[in-house]
């Protein structure tokens, strides 16, 4: 790839979906160990 080259970043809708389901997987994540703890306390 020669410096040249024009970068090839995805559209910005795309890394605004890349960026919300980032955050979307973060917080399910977060939601799962939350669960867990509670399930694992009753």
């Amino acid at each position: 790839m020669l410096w040249s080259d024009p970068e090839n970043e995805p559209p910005k809708e795309l890394r605004d979906m890349q960026a919300m389901l980032r955050r979307l997987g973060v917080l399910m994540a977060l939601a799962m160990v939350l669960a867990m703890f509670v399930i694992g306390v009753r």
